[in-house]
């Protein structure tokens, strides 16, 4: 499982979407970045999609996420 609390493109608060982790300063909910890349949708649409999270915000997610699953497989 990825450890979100190092990423510091996303937060999570109890009160904020049920205190899922979210793109800093929205209340869009990563996991919702990665359904919408799974089922075929690009960077750009979800940038579209979901008013407020920006390029830099996705861009950190994904590194970080990668980040995470090199340091997972290196274990």
């Amino acid at each position: 499982m990825i450890d979100w609390s190092a990423c510091s493109t996303v937060e999570r608060s109890p009160g904020k979407v049920s205190g899922t982790w979210v793109f800093r300063g929205t209340r869009v909910p990563v996991r919702a970045l990665f359904e919408n890349l799974e089922d075929g949708a690009t960077v750009d649409d979800f940038i579209e999609w979901f008013p407020g999270v920006t390029r830099a915000q996705v861009d950190g997610v994904l590194g970080h996420a990668s980040a995470s699953l090199t340091v997972e497989s290196a274990a």
